[in-house]
Formats: structure tokens, sequence, C-alpha cells
């Protein structure tokens, strides 16, 4: 089993909601809850977060480890700049979005276990949708994936298209965007340059498909709440309150 590490990209700059990593959430910051859920699944150690932003690295100092970089274009950039920088040139890497606070430890470690396949190169998630809502839904990103798993296609539109009502013999998946990759394959795909796809979807996931790498998707039935606007803060501080396993 390949060594497993997870670097957890937050940015101050947000147009939506600006400052949001540091943002408390039941008394403790955001990027804080979020780095913990993933020090329950990897261990003490093998946990950065990566930033540009000095606030978020001297909050991020007083209970983790920190890695800083420049200014990244995406998640997966800053990721890839980090693993750099930490000399992370092998194992599996993990990237887990800074505002994430509720993310499991066992969504993590699913990823970590498909690379004992080394045929994996990249992993990600995906979660069957019971709401026609969100099937139709832009905002909503859908994955089809082949009888391995690996993932044919994502997109803002229901997908496949059907042609007669069969959607129980048919599910739908939605993807959730946390990622895992071979050390070696973040490198190669932080360095490719935007195709037609992504373009047309805004999906950067289609990049690397475009470029011929294969991601393995795992099944969840866990998604936690989005943390988006700052309105959405009211929801999620409800949602600590039923969860009380998230408290500390």
């Amino acid at each position: 089993m390949s060594e497993v590490f997870v670097i957890i990209p937050a940015r101050y700059a947000s147009t939506r909601f600006p400052g949001k990593p540091l943002v408390p959430i039941g008394g403790m910051s955001m990027v804080e809850r979020v780095y913990r859920q993933a020090v329950h699944a990897v261990g003490e150690g093998k946990v950065w977060v990566a930033t540009d932003d000095v606030r978020i690295a001297e909050h991020v100092q007083t209970f983790g480890a920190v890695c800083m970089t420049g200014e990244c274009a995406s998640g997966t950039d800053r990721c890839a700049e980090a693993a750099r920088r930490l000399n992370l040139n092998t194992g599996v890497i993990v990237n887990v979005q800074g505002d994430e606070p509720f993310i499991r430890p066992e969504q993590i470690s699913s990823l970590a276990d498909l690379f004992t396949d080394p045929e994996v190169q990249i992993a990600s998630l995906r979660k069957p949708i019971d709401d026609q809502d969100l099937v139709v839904s832009v905002n909503t990103v859908k994955v089809v994936c082949d009888r391995m798993n690996n993932a044919l296609y994502f997109s803002r539109w229901p997908i496949p298209y059907r042609r007669e009502d069969n959607r129980g013999a048919l599910p739908d998946y939605r993807h959730l965007g946390v990622y895992a990759f071979r050390a070696q394959v973040l490198q190669e795909v932080a360095a490719l340059e935007p195709g037609l796809l992504e373009t047309a979807e805004s999906l950067e996931q289609l990049r690397w498909l475009e470029n011929g790498y294969r991601i393995r998707m795992a099944e969840t039935h866990f998604q936690s709440p989005a943390v988006d606007v700052p309105e959405d803060l009211a929801h999620v501080e409800n949602y600590l309150k039923s969860h009380p396993e998230y408290l500390r």
C-alpha cells in the first residue's frame, strides 16, 4: 500500500465568501475542522494546508502544518506546488478542499484504498442522486462510469440522455470534488493546458480525461453540507448540533 498524504488548498480571496477558511464553525475554524478530519484518516505528520495567504498560514501554525505557495489558478495547481515544495515524489496525495469541514475520514480512506490497484492514476468520489431536481441542476456535476468504475464523462447536464423513462435501471450519480493522485500523476496533470471539454463545461477534471488519464470512482452515500456563501453558516451550525461527533 502506498503512503498517503493529504494537502488542503486554502485561499483567502473569494468573491462570494472572503476569508472562508478562517470562519468559525462551532468554535473551531473551518480549515482546522478539515485538517482534523484528514488527520483522523491518514495520521499526524501527513497533512498540510497549502496557502499563499499569511493570515491563513499563521492560523494553521497554531494547530498543524502549513506549506506556503505562490498564487495558483486552481486547487490542483496549489496541491502540485505544495507537493513539490514538500518533496512528496512518491505515494498518494489526496486533495481535500479547505471548505469541507465535515468530510469523513472513511471517504478519504476509500479513495486511498483504490490505489492498491496499480492501474489507478486518479481517484474521486461519486454519490447516488435520488432527487430529480439535482439531476437537472447545472450546479450538480453528474458522472457516468464504465464497468471498472472509471469515469467516462462528467457533465452539468443529465447524462446519459434517456430515450425512455428507465431511471430505476440506470441510476444517476453526482460527483463530489475530492481527488487523490499518484504523486507523479499530480505533477503531470497540473502541467496540462485547459482543453475544449473543460472550457465548455467549466470542469477541470475533463482536462484529465481529454488527455487520456483515468479517474477511478469510489462510491459514497454521504455528502457534507456546502459552505459557499455566508448565508450557509446557519445551516452548517445546525448540522453540527445534530452531529456531535464533529464537536471536537
